[in-house]
C-alpha cells in the first residue's frame, strides 16, 4: 500500500514518463527489490496505483437497468477523466504506443476486466430489447467509450456535463433498437450488489 500511495503521489506532479522505479522507492522508503518483488515494471506500479483510485470513483451502477447503469457509467467515466485520472491514462497510453509492454499491461491490468463489466451489462440491455441485436457486442462497447477516450487524448473540445448528456443521449439513439424489435422484453432492473 505504501508503494502505491507514493506513486500516486508521485503521479500528482510528475508525468508518467517522468517517473522511475528508483523515484518511487525513494518516495515510498523501501528498496527496489521490494518493488520488483510484487511488480515486473514501472508500468505496472502506476496502472496498479491508477486502478486503486480510479474503479471505486466509477462503478458500474446496480439496482436501475441497464441502459441507465451504462449512462450513469458514462457521467462518472467523464467527470473523472475531467481531472486527473484522465491525465494519468492519457499518459498511460501514450506511453504505451512506444512500449508495447506498457500497452499490455494496461488492457491486462485495467481494460480486459473493465469490458467484461460493460459487456455483461451491454448483453443485458441486449436481452432486454434496450440495445438493438444486429450490432455485434464488442461494437457496441467502442460505440460507448470511444468518443471519450478521443476526446481525452486529442483535448479537442471538453470532457464535461454537456459532453455526457449529448453523448448518452446519442448513444441512446444509436444503440435503440429499430422499432419492431423495440419492447422484445420488458426492463428489469439489475440485482443490487
Amino acid at each position: 500500500m505504501a508503494i502505491l500511495d507514493a506513486t500516486l503521489k508521485l503521479l500528482e506532479t510528475t508525468p508518467v514518463q517522468q517517473i522511475s522505479i528508483e523515484s518511487i522507492a525513494r518516495e515510498a522508503g523501501v528498496g527496489k527489490a521490494t518493488i520488483y518483488r510484487w511488480w515486473n515494471s514501472k508500468a505496472a506500479v502506476v496502472i496498479e496505483a491508477f486502478l486503486h483510485t480510479h474503479v471505486s470513483h466509477t462503478p458500474m451502477p446496480k439496482g436501475v437497468g441497464p441502459r441507465e447503469a451504462l449512462m450513469r457509467h458514462i457521467h462518472l467515466l467523464v467527470e473523472e477523466y475531467s481531472g486527473w485520472s484522465g491525465r494519468i491514462v492519457s499518459q498511460i497510453m501514450a506511453e504505451g504506443q512506444g512500449d508495447p509492454d506498457v500497452l499490455r499491461e494496461f488492457r491486462e491490468r485495467f481494460w480486459y476486466g473493465r469490458r467484461a463489466v460493460v459487456r455483461e451489462v451491454v448483453e443485458d440491455a441486449r436481452r432486454l430489447g434496450e440495445f438493438r441485436s444486429d450490432l455485434d457486442t464488442e461494437l457496441q462497447m467502442d460505440i460507448l467509450y470511444a468518443p471519450i477516450y478521443f476526446r481525452l487524448l486529442m483535448r479537442h473540445l471538453p470532457l464535461d456535463k454537456k459532453f455526457a448528456d449529448a453523448h448518452c443521449a446519442a448513444i441512446t439513439q444509436l444503440l435503440a433498437p429499430p422499432e419492431k424489435e423495440a419492447g422484445a422484453a420488458p426492463a428489469r432492473k439489475r440485482k443490487v450488489a
